[in-house]
């Protein structure tokens, strides 16, 4: 059995801080782990934004509850659905994550959580494990299972090399260029072709 392992914003869903920076006007948000490949520095600068500005987690779940999966994305979930077990593999949180994994079906979700003070402000945050995303794809390889996962950033490469097939999707030059041991892809049409590749099964449903 074969499963399918994906990195959610950026793959699925719109890159949430990207979201939150547009709509607060604070250019610094917008820094994601495409441009920042350390997740604790990464996730310190959020914390520390917040905290000047004042913005609470209500004012990040406001924005979260506006936004769409990208076009094409819950489609592609549903066909992926039918030839593979689907596990999303995040480092989103769950505080934020409920309104786009409700239009995405409700796939398995492994993220983080947020910690907020008793006014909603974001304190700190809590890793489920370090390097989850690789780690998760090794419990699942001692189930047995073959993978093959797909992700967009500096933070999914580590999944990406563990995997039985690991796939670049919606990626930026920068990373493609630093991993040209994946195949890069950019429509959800190229990333069906990329899982069927990847496949060691008869996929032609």
């Amino acid at each position: 059995m074969e499963i399918a392992c994906l990195d959610l914003e950026g793959v699925l869903v719109p890159e949430i801080w990207i979201a939150f920076a547009e709509k607060t006007g604070i250019e610094s948000l917008r820094a994601t782990t495409r441009d920042i490949p350390d997740y604790d520095v990464l996730m310190k600068q959020r914390l520390r934004i917040l905290d000047e500005h004042g913005l609470t987690l209500n004012d990040i779940q406001e924005v979260i509850a506006t936004l769409k999966p990208l076009e094409g994305a819950v489609e592609f979930v549903n066909w992926l659905r039918e030839r593979f077990q689907v596990v999303i593999l995040s480092d989103t949180f769950y505080e934020f994550s409920q309104p786009l994994m409700r239009q995405l079906g409700f796939p398995t979700l492994l993220c983080h959580k947020l910690v907020t003070d008793e006014n909603g402000r974001v304190v700190d945050y809590k890793l489920r494990q370090k390097d989850p995303k690789r780690q998760s794809v090794l419990a699942l390889k001692t189930l047995y299972y073959r993978i093959i996962a797909a992700g967009d950033s500096y933070n999914d490469t580590t999944m990406l090399s563990e995997a039985d097939a690991g796939i670049l999707f919606h990626a930026p030059d920068n990373v493609i260029a630093e991993f040209p041991q994946f195949p890069a892809v950019h429509t959800f049409d190229d990333l069906k072709k990329e899982f069927l590749k990847a496949s060691v099964r008869d996929l032609s449903l």
